[in-house]
This record gives C-alpha cells, sequence and structure tokens, in this order.
C-alpha cells in the first residue's frame, strides 16, 4: 500500500501542471482573428438624431422602409487580443468565424492605422455611392481625374505623370467618368489610345497602349492602365454622415438609400431589405469580407431580404439563416430593381445564389 503513494502524489501533481498549464493556455493571445455580426443601420436613418443621408438642392421623398447596411465585429489582430476560450467558443457557434490573424489584418498594422485606412475607404466609397446613385438617376455628374499613377508593367509606366489631369480621349472631352467608359468602350484592348492631358500648365498629348479590363457583367473592355484620384461636382449636394463604421463595403446601400429618397416611388412599401457590397462610380457591385456573418446581423435586426454581390455567391450558398431571403445583385441597376421587386412582393422572382 505504502508504495503507490509516491506514485499517487505523482500522478496528482502532474494533473495539476496540466490543469494549471491549459488554464494559462485559456488566457493567452492566440494568433486567431475572430469574426461574428456586427451592429447594422439604417441608411435610410438616423445615427444619434443625425440622418445618415441627407439631401438638399432637390427634392426628396419620406421612406416607407429600411436600408440597413451591414457590419461585422472582429477581435484580434491590433483590436483586440483573442484568447483560446474565445475561438473554442467561435468554433462552436454558426454565426462566427475563426481566422488565421494575418488573413484579416496586414502584418505590422497598428489600431490606429487600421482605423484610419477603413476611414478613408468608408469616405470613397461614399462618394463612389453618391456619383454612382446620381448616375443612375440620369444627373450628369462632372469629375475631374487626375492620374496618381501606373502600376508597375503597366504600358502607361513612363509615359503619364503623377498630377496629369485628364482632358480628352482620341480627341474626345472626358468631363464625366462615363465620357472615359464610353470612349474605352469603342477600343480594342491593346490598341493605342491619344490621352490629352493638362501637365504643368499646357496640354499633352500622350498615346498609351490600352490593356484588359472588365465590364460590370464580367465582360472584355480596354482600360488605360492607370490610377486615378477623382474630384466631383455634384449636381445635388449629398452628405452622408456615420460613426465608429469604416470600410467600403457599405456603399451599395448608401447609393440605394440616396436613390429611394430621390424617388418619388415607393420602392420598399415597407420591407426591411439589408445588403452589403462595395460600389464603383459605374455602378458595379464588388465583393466584401465577412458576408455570412453579415447576414446573421441582418436578420436579428429585422431584415427578411439581403442583397448579396454575385461575387460573394460560394460563400452564401449554404450558410443562409433560417428566415432570410438573398438576393444576387451585380450592379447597382440590378440592386434598384431587387429592392422594387421585394416591395411590390415579388422578390421570388430575383435570382438567388445557387
Amino acid at each position: 500500500m505504502t508504495s503507490t503513494e509516491p506514485r499517487s502524489r505523482v500522478l496528482s501533481g502532474s494533473l495539476l501542471a496540466t490543469a494549471a498549464l491549459a488554464a494559462a493556455a485559456m488566457v493567452l493571445p492566440t494568433g486567431f482573428a475572430v469574426r461574428g455580426p456586427g451592429p447594422t443601420e439604417d441608411t435610410l436613418g438616423s445615427q444619434n438624431k443625425v440622418p445618415l443621408v441627407e439631401i438638399k438642392g432637390a427634392r426628396t421623398y419620406p421612406p416607407s422602409g429600411e436600408l440597413r447596411l451591414t457590419t461585422v465585429s472582429v477581435g484580434g489582430g491590433p483590436v483586440s487580443d483573442v484568447f483560446a476560450a474565445d475561438v473554442l467558443a467561435a468554433w462552436s457557434s454558426p454565426q462566427r468565424a475563426v481566422l488565421p490573424v494575418e488573413t484579416v489584418f496586414p502584418v505590422g498594422i497598428t489600431q490606429q492605422q487600421q482605423q484610419e485606412q477603413g476611414q478613408a475607404q468608408m469616405t470613397s466609397s461614399q462618394e463612389s455611392a453618391t456619383a454612382a446613385a446620381l448616375t443612375e438617376l440620369g444627373y450628369t455628374v462632372r469629375v475631374t481625374l487626375t492620374i496618381s499613377g501606373a502600376p508597375s508593367g503597366s504600358p502607361a509606366e513612363g509615359i503619364v505623370k503623377e498630377g496629369d489631369v485628364i482632358r480628352t480621349l482620341d480627341g474626345s472631352d472626358i468631363t464625366t467618368y462615363d465620357d472615359l467608359l464610353s470612349g474605352l468602350a469603342a477600343v480594342t484592348p491593346g490598341d493605342d489610345v491619344v490621352l490629352g492631358v493638362d501637365r504643368d500648365g499646357a496640354r499633352k498629348n500622350l498615346t498609351v497602349t490600352t490593356r484588359d479590363g472588365t465590364t460590370p457583367d464580367g465582360g472584355r473592355r480596354a482600360a488605360l492602365g492607370v490610377l486615378v484620384s477623382s474630384a466631383y461636382d455634384f449636381p445635388v449636394d449629398v452628405s452622408i454622415r456615420i460613426e465608429d463604421i469604416g470600410g467600403p463595403s457599405a456603399g451599395m446601400m448608401f447609393a440605394l438609400a440616396i436613390i429611394d429618397r430621390l424617388t418619388p416611388e415607393d420602392e420598399l412599401r415597407g420591407q426591411v431589405v439589408a445588403g452589403t457590397g462595395t460600389i464603383d462610380v459605374d455602378g458595379t457591385v464588388g465583393p466584401i469580407g465577412g458576408i455570412e456573418q453579415k447576414m446573421h446581423g441582418a436578420l436579428r435586426d429585422g431584415a427578411t431580404w439581403f442583397l448579396a454581390p454575385e461575387s460573394n455567391c460560394d460563400e452564401v450558398v449554404g450558410a443562409v439563416p433560417a428566415g432570410l431571403h438573398v438576393a444576387k445583385v451585380s450592379t447597382l441597376a440590378e440592386a434598384r430593381h431587387a429592392i422594387t421587386a421585394i416591395g411590390a412582393g415579388d422578390g421570388a422572382t430575383l435570382p438567388t445564389c445557387s
């Protein structure tokens, strides 16, 4: 009997040590990020008694439903520590996802840099949303396009200079973004174009070889292969204000809110529609991250319909929470048609991810 006592003490000590190590591991930071449903906001409503979208210089109409932008809440990286207990809890929840932190945050980024980047993306998306919405409604949106550079390997590298202001394409004036797109639509990718620019107070004509680009429906079109910044002269004063939310993924929902407020039709007829997607000036709806979590957040906050970028459909299939209907869209025009169909009770006719 006495010969087993030391062995028992060793076993007990080992179990205690193992338990202590396990407990310590539960409170040590991990290399993971946890993504969950974040807050949603009605782009037709107010935040802290301030309208998210305010329009002056044109007649507006009261909304009857809601257009809710969706977000994700993220822990890990520069935002906050994620512990083993958090990871285990997230793994057991269908609403949350566990990801390697480097797939969510750039390596070495600080929390301040992350916030500044998100705010810059939000500001840019609001401008693109305004331009796309007003263009969709038939307004002429004048723009000054200034070249900020050319990507490495682009045929335009070494030809254009930072600060060049685009004025003409093959002799035709460029005063709107649509002017540029229409001009390039008549060009075969790989062909040369003559780009008229203002440089250092003088007009210069530059011969640029175009490269492959894509249309909103995924087709092929010519592209200049340059980076540009846009300064818009909007015919209607649109102000978008939102706090504590960054990134570009609310662009489509802001554009839809502008359209809803500027049209006499009652598109929504009381329906609550949520969604997500970046927006380009030409109305292209682009992919975003965290769509599974955003769908759960939308359902939690009362949405029965969700607008998803077509390019995110592979993540949507099999992940739609019960009680939520999804319509896929690839352009602002399709998204506008979708909310009108949902309001009219014809949502079942809309294409979905499959």
